[in-house]
C-alpha cells in the first residue's frame, strides 16, 4: 500500500487507530525465529507474496507504472517470470493463487485481475467497491482487505462476497490491515505502517496473537543503510508467506533486500500433497 505525500497523515491516523498497550492486555505477543535469509529484489514494492511449493514464490509489487505479478525463486530471489499490471497507471495490490488462477488487486481502480497461474497471461477482470490491499485463500474462498478493519470473503469464480468479518483486538477495531495469508485455520494480516502482524480468527474477527516483527526491521534498515540504501519512510514489514513443508513463515518488506524463513510457536509443518491450497498454481 500507498507512497508519497499520503504518508505523514496516513500515519497519524493509524497510530491513533491501532489499539494501545492497556487494551491489548491478554492478546498473546509472539516472536518469531529466524531460520534463514534469503535475497530480495531491493527494488520490489511488495503488495503481496505466496509460495507455491518447489521453492517457488508468486510475488506482486505497487507503485505506479511498476506494478506487477511475478514468479520468484525463494533461494536466489531471481525473477522467473513476470507480467505488468495490465492498468498502466494502476498501483497494484495483493495477489494470491487458487486452483490454477492468479488474482491480483488493484489500489484505487476498484480491478481485480486474473491470470494463469502457469503462462502468467490475463484471463479476465473483475470489479469491486472501494480500495484493494491484501488478499489470500483459505482454498475455497478469497479472502481480501481494503484498507478497514474489515475482511471479506469473495467467490472466485464471480469476485461476489460471500460474507465479513470485523476485525477486532480487546474489543477495538483494527484498521488498516494490509497483506495477508492464511495459514492453518487462522488469517495472518500486516497491519500498515507498524512492526506487527496479526493472527486473527477468521469465525469471530478476534486478533488471537500479535507478531513483533521489529527485530526484523531494525535487521534490515542497519543491512540497507551499510550498503547505502537506507529504508525510506514507507518500506515497511509486508508480505507474508507460508511453507507447509517445514511449518515457517517467509516474512519480507517493501523495497527490502532480504527475505526472512522464520518459525512461530503453533506453525506445524504439513504432509506433502498435490491438492490444496499450497500447491496451487505451481
Amino acid at each position: 500500500m500507498r507512497s508519497g505525500a499520503l504518508l505523514l497523515p496516513c500515519l497519524l491516523l493509524t497510530l491513533s487507530a491501532l489499539p494501545s498497550a492497556a487494551q491489548s492486555v491478554g492478546t498473546p505477543v509472539l516472536t518469531p525465529t529466524v531460520t534463514a535469509r534469503y535475497p530480495h529484489d531491493r527494488a520490489a514494492f511488495t503488495e503481496g507474496l505466496q509460495y507455491l511449493g518447489g521453492g517457488v514464490l508468486l510475488e506482486s509489487t505497487g507503485i505506479a507504472g511498476q506494478s506487477g505479478v511475478r514468479r520468484v525463486d525463494l533461494k536466489t530471489g531471481k525473477v522467473l517470470a513476470r507480467v505488468a499490471t495490465p492498468i498502466a497507471t494502476a498501483f497494484g495490490e495483493g495477489v494470491t493463487a487458487l486452483n490454477g488462477v492468479i488474482y491480483h488487486l488493484t489500489w484505487e481502480d476498484g480491478v481485480a485481475v486474473t491470470f494463469d497461474a502457469a503462462t502468467l497471461k490475463e484471463t479476465g477482470r473483475y470489479r469491486y467497491s472501494g480500495e484493494g490491499w491484501g488478499l489470500t485463500n483459505d482454498g475455497k474462498a478469497l479472502i481480501m482487505s481494503n484498507g478497514s478493519p474489515t475482511l471479506v470473503w469473495r467467490d472466485p469464480k464471480t469476485f461476489r462476497i460471500k460474507r465479513s468479518v470485523q476485525v477486532t483486538d480487546a474489543g477495538q477495531p483494527v484498521k488498516n490491515l494490509n497483506e495477508l495469508e492464511y495459514v492453518q485455520g487462522s488469517v495472518y494480516a500486516n497491519v500498515w505502517l507498524t512492526d506487527r502482524v496479526a493472527r486473527i480468527d477468521p469465525q469471530t474477527g478476534k486478533v488471537t496473537a500479535w507478531i513483533d516483527v521489529s527485530a526484523l526491521t531494525r535487521e534490515t534498515s542497519a543491512a540497507a543503510a551499510k550498503a547505502g540504501h537506507t529504508l525510506t519512510f514507507d518500506d515497511v514489514p509486508n508480505g507474508i508467506a507460508f511453507v507447509p513443508e517445514r511449518g515457517t513463515l517467509l516474512l519480507t518488506g517493501k523495497r527490502w533486500p532480504t527475505l526472512f524463513e522464520v518459525k512461530l510457536p503453533g506453525v506445524k509443518p504439513e504432509e506433502p500433497t498435490t491438492t490444496g491450497r499450497a500447491r496451487t498454481g505451481r
